[in-house]
């Protein structure tokens, strides 16, 4: 059984001057704003494809490590990711680095690091973003 997930995004104006408005299918929030400003020099206020994407990418790792762990025997006790996708105006998407810390009694180190890199290779956001530079920062709490 596939699922599709939707979000839609409604554009006024030119790419500098413009901005849309982001909604989320599965979403009571919002709508999100988006503009060219906060792409291009950073916002704490208005969103980005990247933030987008960035939400994607550590939901999407922590449970694929989540899992991994589950499957080794060692569930954890918590995970948090964050991703941190970089955007450089006029070559594009260039990177996203996951710095996950997660609480798993009974894991060491090693074996927590050779998992998170596996969950790194096999969450399928990371194979969409194959053509960017993924890197994984993990540290066991």
């Amino acid at each position: 059984m596939s699922v599709t997930s939707e979000a839609t995004t409604s554009w006024k104006g030119s790419l500098a001057e413009g901005s849309g408005q982001i909604a989320l299918e599965s979403s009571n929030q919002g709508p999100f704003e988006v503009n060219w400003k906060a792409r291009s020099e950073g916002s704490s206020a208005v969103t980005t494809p990247e933030e987008l994407i960035a939400a994607a990418h550590s939901s999407c790792f922590s449970m694929a490590l989540s899992h991994a762990l589950t499957e080794n025997g060692t569930p954890p006790e918590s995970v948090e990711t964050t991703a941190s996708v970089t955007f450089i105006p006029g070559t594009g998407i260039t990177g996203s680095h996951l710095n996950v810390n997660a609480v798993v009694p009974g894991l060491s180190a090693e074996d927590f690091d050779r998992l998170a890199q596996e969950a790194k290779s096999g969450c399928p956001v990371s194979a969409a973003l194959a053509g960017i530079e993924i890197t994984l920062e993990a540290t066991l709490g």
